[in-house]
């Protein structure tokens, strides 16, 4: 939406098509809503749910989308068949800005309009995304959304990653599969492309990251363009009154508690919950803590203060904003970042046991278990990176590494926006690897016939050495025949 609003800002005429009511909007979009069913939306509360009561890496995260979690992607297809999106095939379109999340099989909507596509991906490229540019792997170096390691890598790290890896391309595959079997029921006429042909045709890859800063180094093909920290705005939007007068009467400091929109307060285990609460209610700071169901809170104490919608994004940047408690979702942890607050992480699923991990090793705060929590270990680390200045130096270094760049993220949007819109795609940032097998991409044809040849260069060495070895000992056995007899 943030991506959508900056076109928006710069006169292009936008419309999106989304599944939720947008927090992100700007007057001039066109919006179409296309809600999902309550049976939908408590099938993926529920699993959101039980996923808060446990701990869940990138790999098992993905499984249970495969699994459990497969409402996520069979809603999706269910919204290209409502009647209000169908609508979107009757407007005249010149460019699909595609938000990816394990919905693939929505790039035949591009296919039906006959328009370029930008893929539009929230977090730095993973294995599923690479795949659209063919954005090389480097198992050696790079470690995959799944390992956590600083390099150079160590002999196991490299191991594991490489085993992780494999596992990983494994479930891209039955994804595809997936997304092969949705597509081709959604998309029936006789002149579609594809799934396979529009993944090869795709123009831009939009990804939410700064490898200067942020890292890992990794190599990026042309057709990857870092848009990291678009949903930061430049100035901040003036607070709700109520927030404002919280922290602005914080001269003792405040802390900002969120677990972001997918996983809600309340499915924290009761049990989290109350030694949360205890932790925070005995602390001198005032606390502005996001609680979706606000008949049923935590508790009641003189510095919490409970709202069910916060502006992040403007709660952050106010001086008085001492420390972020979050889930190290990827944006959360750019947004404090950016602004220059410390956190206090508690990861539960996907790619955030590893932003915390990074976040640890980089000295920007503290990481814990959320599943074991108690209130010695939460009150010892929020006391810690409070008073400890290092972190909140360390982040301040990062966030004016993250602001130098050439173009701002909004900046890099709009060029690259109409770039592909001048040149109705842009086929020449395609790394050749897109149309190759993976017999070819990798030389394997080349290789086999290296190894044909060696193989027939010995076999023939043999028979020759042993030509010439029997020819030698008839020579030899020959004259000693002639003297005996």
């Amino acid at each position: 939406m943030s991506t959508a609003k900056a076109l928006a800002e710069a006169g292009h005429n936008v419309t999106v098509v989304t599944m939720m009511q947008p927090k992100v909007m700007h007057k001039d979009i066109h919006l179409i809503v296309v809600p999902v069913t309550q049976e939908q939306a408590d099938a993926m509360e529920n699993q959101m749910a039980s996923m808060a009561g446990s701990r869940n890496d990138i790999i098992t995260t993905m499984y249970l989308l495969l699994n459990g979690l497969d409402v996520m992607i069979t809603s999706q297809a269910d919204l290209l068949k409502d009647p209000r999106f169908q609508r979107v095939f009757e407007t005249k379109f010149d460019l699909m800005i595609f938000g990816c999340f394990f919905n693939d099989f929505q790039l035949g909507v591009a296919a039906k309009l006959k328009v370029p596509v930008i893929v539009d991906w929230m977090i730095p490229t993973n294995t599923m995304i690479d795949q659209f540019v063919a954005n090389p792997s480097e198992v050696s170096y790079v470690p995959n959304e799944s390992t956590f390691a600083t390099t150079p890598m160590s002999f196991f790290k490299r191991a594991e990653n490489l085993v992780k890896d494999v596992i990983l391309k494994y479930l891209t595959i039955r994804f595809n599969y997936k997304f092969n079997r949705i597509y081709n029921e959604i998309f029936t006429d006789k002149d579609m492309p594809t799934l396979s042909d529009m993944k090869k045709n795709i123009s831009l890859v939009f990804v939410g990251s700064h490898l200067i800063s942020d890292g890992p180094i990794r190599p990026l093909v042309p057709a990857i363009i870092e848009i990291g920290g678009i949903q930061v705005k430049e100035e901040p939007d003036p607070l709700p009154q109520d927030i404002a007068e919280i922290l602005d009467s914080s001269s003792q400091g405040a802390i900002f508690l969120s677990f972001g929109s997918n996983t809600k307060s309340y499915m924290v285990k009761p049990e989290i919950v109350t030694i949360i609460f205890k932790v925070l209610s005995g602390l001198k700071e005032n606390v502005i803590w996001k609680w979706e169901d606000l008949e049923n809170t935590p508790g009641n104490a003189s510095n919490i203060f409970y709202r069910d919608w916060l502006p992040q994004d403007d709660i952050l940047p106010h001086p008085n904003t001492k420390l972020f408690i979050s889930h190290a979702g990827k944006n959360s942890v750019t947004e404090s970042l950016y602004h220059g607050v410390p956190m206090v992480v508690l990861p539960i699923f996907g790619d955030q046991p590893l932003n915390a991990a990074l976040l640890v090793n980089s000295g920007y705060g503290v990481s814990l278990d959320l599943q074991t929590l108690t209130e010695d270990a939460f009150r010892e680390a929020i006391n810690e990176v409070l008073e400890n200045e290092k972190y909140t130096l360390a982040v301040r270094k990062f966030s004016a590494l993250y602001r130098d760049r050439p173009l701002t993220p909004k900046q890099s949007v709009l060029f690259w926006v109409d770039y592909v819109l001048r040149h109705r795609g842009a086929p020449n940032l395609q790394s050749p690897a897109m149309h190759m097998g993976f017999i070819e991409l990798h030389n394997l044809d080349i290789y086999a016939l290296v190894l044909t040849i060696l193989i027939l260069l010995v076999l023939l060495s043999q028979r020759a050495v042993k030509f010439l070895l029997g020819k030698l000992v008839r020579k030899v056995k020959a004259p000693a025949g002639k003297k005996k007899q």
